[in-house]
């Protein structure tokens, strides 16, 4: 693969290859030397124009475990901060030799430009645009259900070369502004999976009943028609409002949070899941956050394997010889 832009143009084999290699990366994890000398020598820069702690770590502890160097790039304190443009600070990245660049932009499309400009010839990593895409937190969301729902008779991971056809994945929560929730969309549905989009119609997405996905208002209702597999519930993205979408938060909680009794209703094999941060007691309480089915911190776990493989299939080689469907 030459970029990772989105998921709604990745091939399904090539999200299996992701998900089959973050196995691998998985497994590397285990032992009491976790670095790889993969990428000696290749140098990933994190640039982020947005704040985001989890994921930038997370990014910066994959390159390193495959012995990258590892620049962060932040806007705030930057020559961005003092109007710099992306195609200056591409070139700029060009001019030390990056090998790949990992994006975090608030505006949809800046990974796309930045991969299709030439500007660069770094291999391009979307770590959250807008509110577009966010493939990698999709694959991790997808790598973490694999583990969970196929495992041996002895415990042991069963999910390599698996996808998820026939899985009930119902997604909870803010989908107006959520990425995650797009970028699930699509790769679930690559991988065989049926996808239920739960929230007050004001905090539907644009189109999304011209997407392969159910549209639901009722959370109790999806509980009981889809008998879910997986509930993935979303952050309430305060942030990215500038109007009253709900009533108020009591409200918001009362009809489409995951509280207790919520939690009891569901089947007894669903996971529950969050990409996080979470606001407790508003879209999760604190029993299904800590419960056994809970998936929060494996979710933050996979997401270094998932990021180690994706660095590692993007900048493993010559990407000059290298093209995909995902270029």
């Amino acid at each position: 693969m030459r970029h990772l832009l989105d998921t709604r143009t990745l091939a399904k084999d090539n999200a299996l290859l992701i998900l089959d290699t973050a196995v691998d990366m998985a497994a590397t994890q285990q032992r009491e030397v976790k670095k790889l000398p993969t990428l000696r020598g290749k140098t990933v820069v994190n640039l982020f124009y947005e704040d985001s702690t989890r994921t930038r770590i997370s990014f910066e502890a994959a390159a390193k475990r495959l012995s990258a160097d590892v620049i962060n790039f932040s806007a705030k304190g930057s020559s961005v901060s003092k109007g710099e443009s992306l195609k200056d600070t591409a070139q700029t990245l060009q001019a030390i030799g990056a090998d790949g660049v990992v994006i975090r932009h608030p505006a949809s499309g800046a990974p796309e430009r930045l991969a299709r400009s030439g500007w660069i010839d770094a291999g391009v990593l979307n770590a959250g645009d807008g509110t577009h895409e966010h493939p990698t937190q999709a694959l991790l969301d997808a790598f973490t259900m694999r583990r969970r729902l196929f495992t041996n008779a002895d415990g042991s991971d069963a999910s390599r070369g698996r996808d998820l056809d026939g899985i009930s994945v119902v997604i909870v929560g803010d989908l107006a502004h959520s990425r995650v929730a797009r970028s699930n969309l699509w790769l679930l549905t690559a991988l065989g999976a049926n996808v239920t989009f739960v929230a007050p119609e004001t905090l539907q997405p644009y189109g999304a009943r011209d997407w392969p996905v159910t549209v639901r208002h009722d959370l109790d209702e999806a509980i009981a028609k889809d008998q879910p597999d997986v509930v993935m519930m979303l952050r309430i993205q305060s942030e990215r409002m500038h109007a009253a979408y709900f009533p108020n938060e009591r409200e918001y909680s009362r009809h489409w949070g995951l509280g207790d009794a919520r939690l009891g209703a569901l089947p007894e094999r669903t996971l529950v899941m969050h990409p996080g941060p979470m606001n407790r007691g508003l879209e999760i309480s604190s029993a299904a956050a800590d419960s056994p089915r809970s998936t929060v911190l494996e979710q933050v776990a996979n997401g270094v394997s998932v990021r180690m493989a994706s660095l590692y299939l993007l900048l493993s080689g010559e990407r000059a010889s290298e093209r995909s469907s995902n270029d």
